[in-house]
């Protein structure tokens, strides 16, 4: 395998890795709920640096990817703005594992709904992850316009219109709206894994084109 598809197999690992390092957690977290609470909000407790390790590790990974794109999108004309976008979403990750978010939605177990005071590391946290949620949707609409295959243009308009819908049901959850409050985690989930799955299908379709 040369470098360049070895950079571009990273955009396959990185992205499912994430999920399901934060599916099992989520799973087995004492007092967490993955229907109600942030996935960031596992990075919060004694077993936090689990979560902030794979914040940082799937960001690197994601980040090589979008180098090897820059390279392996000139085989469907995917243009400048395709590894940027996905660049974005790598230090994004990245830069998430370090700074924590503050408790939301009651997790850790006694806390308040809403921190009534924000903290500079949870602010730097929010920060990092905003392109998480939207350079990544993105992308999906550049690749829709570039690549010119009619299951890609399709495939990538559904996942950036269905992550952008499910990001703003989930921004009304954290924000303790009494109809999606409940289900805040899970609707994060989906946005997370609708455009976490495409970075992936896109890596192993760029893949097979460069056998």
């Amino acid at each position: 395998m040369n470098r360049n598809r070895a950079l571009v197999a990273c955009g396959v690992i990185g992205p499912l890795l994430f999920v399901v390092v934060f599916l099992i957690e989520g799973a087995v977290r004492a007092g967490y709920s993955p229907w109600r609470h942030p996935v960031s909000s596992l990075s919060l407790g004694p077993l936090g640096w689990i979560q902030a390790v794979n914040f940082v590790v799937s960001g690197l990974l994601v980040i090589a990817y979008a180098i090897g794109l820059q390279s392996a999108v000139r085989a469907y004309g995917g243009g400048f703005w395709t590894p940027m976008l996905i660049a974005l979403v790598g230090l994004g990750l990245f830069g998430a594992g370090f700074f924590a978010t503050d408790p939301i939605s009651g997790y850790p177990p006694g806390t308040a709904p809403i921190t009534a005071v924000r903290t500079v590391h949870g602010v730097l946290h929010d920060l990092c992850s905003t392109p998480v949620f939207t350079a990544l949707p993105a992308a999906c609409f550049v690749v829709a316009y570039r690549i010119g295959k009619r299951f890609w243009v399709v495939y990538s308009i559904a996942s950036g219109v269905a992550s952008l819908a499910c990001f703003v049901l989930t921004s009304l959850g954290f924000q303790q709206n009494p109809a999606f409050v409940s289900v805040g985690g899970l609707l994060q989930r989906l946005t997370i894994a609708i455009g976490f799955v495409w970075m992936s299908a896109l890596a192993v379709h760029l893949l097979r084109r460069t056998e």
